[in-house]
């Protein structure tokens, strides 16, 4: 094993062992009490299976038949998860088969942050991680459950079911995706018309037309953003079938994992606690440096890790990172979609070159009954049926995937920043060496909105770190500031150094300028961030992991404090103050119930 992957995690076990314990002996507790359906009473069970089929309801009548609860992500607005709709007959019937019943336990809410980006209903986007762990309690309080099939895909969407189903670890649970639409335009060219937009070199009719090649069909956006690092964690933690996160929907492929899937729930003989445990979490976290996934995932791992009693921090990510290979390049951190990556090799290729380097940990529970070993294969179909062969021996596209051996990089793609105005997070796997060191005085915004207004009126033309600040969890849910991507990216080709220093998030889809995110302490939390200045001389280097400012420490300390003049109303924002007043810190996970 890796020194540096065996040490980090000892440490995440050392630190976590009375957390840890304490959640095990619940989900134990849980256990014992033997199946929830066995304790309800003759008219909680008759309520619960009024309206199924009367084979169904004779199977439920007995102790012995196993019931699968089905949580969904289901909506016809989005596309990752229009395929949901056709998923619970399908798992219904596959239950059948095997002499069991499946029933559709709830729904959660699933919200698009490409469909809010930049507008009030992202300040609701990260709030809705905790509604939809809050959601699957609810789906699964029911207890009549032997098992459990979660239906997501897209950003807080997962990570949400995640949390929600490990306050019910004591049940055998599985992850099944719907998978990525099929390719439409190129990265390169989607990005290339954005820019132009931006310049004012085409209108929005030309940018509607753009987008809607790009994003055309069912399935998830094929860029490597939040959504389909999800689902790289998801098998990387061996919570799917192997191969399953990038076989696109509406084939027959598809349809044969989602049933594979509800029978091998059905089968399992052991829990969601017995999968999810140290080991399991910093192999996602190395899943992430590799493929240089989405930095959003430096807070929903750690809600997801305290979710069942694992304490991670970001000094773990940078460490993993350090030790790490990035063997993906993948757009935004290349120019390939995740169906390029997925046909050079997939998952069953990565997960077999990070084993055989001793990088992610082997002897873990799966969804298999087996260890991770089972992922470094791939689904397909023959005569008989769904199978699995192993991965390809070699790369079919060296610019999208390489061997542990020939990496494109030898470390992962996140640094840690500190320094005197906190600790933030950078994602550099897509920002060239050139761009990850810049000294530059600020430009203060309190909202994205007057940050794109400056640049359309030219008055960004010039070196500058933009500090975008009042954007962290407590002062209004932490909208991504992706929006801003664009226009930076133009000042940066025109030969300005630029950066952006911010206590919000940047996306899943962070770019090529350098940008320092989730600074802790926030500025509504009366964080340093909020004492900075118009002009002010800040650095940021990511090489180094600093983020510096050139004010003497006294003057700084002594300046006041600026205050949020942000309203937080409208959209339904009103509805969420709890959450923003509960809210922990980006570090902690940004949750509201840790």
């Amino acid at each position: 094993m890796n020194p540096v992957i065996a040490e980090t995690t000892q440490r995440i076990i050392e630190r976590s062992r009375d957390t840890r314990a304490d959640y095990l002996a619940r989900m134990q507790a849980a256990k014992d009490q033997g199946p929830g359906r066995s304790r309800l009473s003759c008219g909680n069970l008759a309520h619960a299976f009024a309206a199924s089929p009367i084979a169904d309801k004779l199977r439920l009548k007995s102790p012995t038949g196993r019931n699968l609860g089905i949580v969904t992500s289901y909506n016809d607005m989005l596309s990752a998860h229009q395929p949901f709709e056709a998923f619970p007959e399908l798992m219904k019937q596959a239950a059948r088969e095997v002499g069991c019943t499946a029933q559709v336990a709830g729904g959660v809410p699933a919200m698009c942050d490409g469909v809010t980006q930049g507008q009030p209903g992202m300040e609701l986007s990260l709030f809705s991680r905790d509604v939809i762990a809050m959601s699957t309690a609810i789906a699964l309080s029911h207890n009549m459950f032997d098992a459990a099939v979660m239906l997501g895909v897209c950003d807080k969407i997962v990570p949400g079911l995640f949390i929600g189903a490990m306050s019910f670890g004591h049940l055998p649970t599985i992850f099944a995706p719907a998978g990525p639409m099929t390719t439409g335009i190129s990265n390169k060219e989607k990005a290339k018309v954005r820019e132009a937009y931006a310049k004012g070199e085409v209108g929005r009719e030309a940018l509607l037309e753009s987008e809607s090649a790009a994003y055309h069909g069912a399935g998830t956006c094929t860029f490597y953003g939040t959504a389909n690092s999800n689902q790289m964690l998801m098998e990387v933690m061996g919570l799917h079938l192997p191969g399953s996160a990038f076989v696109t929907p509406g084939t027959e492929l598809r349809d044969a994992l989602t049933r594979a899937a509800t029978q091998q729930a059905l089968k399992l003989d052991h829990s969601l606690c017995d999968v999810i445990d140290e080991k399991a979490i910093v192999n996602a976290i190395v899943g992430l440096m590799a493929t240089g996934g989405s930095t959003n995932h430096t807070l929903h791992l750690i809600a997801m890790a305290r979710a069942a009693g694992i304490l991670i921090d970001w000094d773990d990510f940078d460490a993993i990172s350090r030790a790490t290979p990035l063997l993906t390049r993948i757009y935004p951190n290349g120019s390939a979609d995740v169906n390029h990556f997925h046909a050079a090799g997939g998952m069953g290729f990565l997960i077999r070159e990070l084993l055989d380097a001793g990088i992610l940990h082997e002897d873990v529970k799966t969804a298999t009954g087996g260890g991770l070993r089972d992922y470094a294969q791939e689904p397909w179909l023959d005569n008989s049926g769904l199978t699995w062969r192993d991965a390809p021996a070699m790369s079919l596209d060296l610019d999208v995937l390489r061997p542990a051996a020939d990496p494109f990089d030898a470390e992962g793609g996140l640094r840690v920043l500190t320094g005197p105005l906190g600790r933030s997070v950078i994602k550099i796997s897509a920002v060239a060496s050139p761009y990850r060191h810049v000294t530059a005085p600020a430009i203060v915004f309190h909202d994205q909105n007057d940050f794109l207004a400056a640049f359309k009126r030219g008055e960004l033309n010039r070196d500058f770190i933009a500090v975008v600040r009042f954007q962290g969890p407590k002062a209004n849910g932490m909208p991504e500031l992706h929006s801003l991507s664009p226009s930076l990216s133009i000042l940066q080709e025109k030969g300005f150094k630029v950066a952006l220093v911010t206590d919000g998030r940047m996306s899943g889809a962070s770019g090529k300028t350098p940008a320092a995110i989730h600074l802790t302490p926030e500025a509504a939390d009366g964080g340093p961030i909020a004492r900075i200045q118009d002009a002010d001389l800040i650095t940021l280097d990511a090489e180094a992991g600093r983020l510096e400012i050139a004010v003497d420490p006294a003057v700084f300390n002594a300046r006041p404090t600026a205050h949020m003049t942000q309203e937080q109303y409208g959209m339904g924002r009103e509805l969420f103050a709890g959450f923003r007043h509960r809210v922990g810190a980006a570090e902690t996970g940004a949750a509201s119930f840790f």
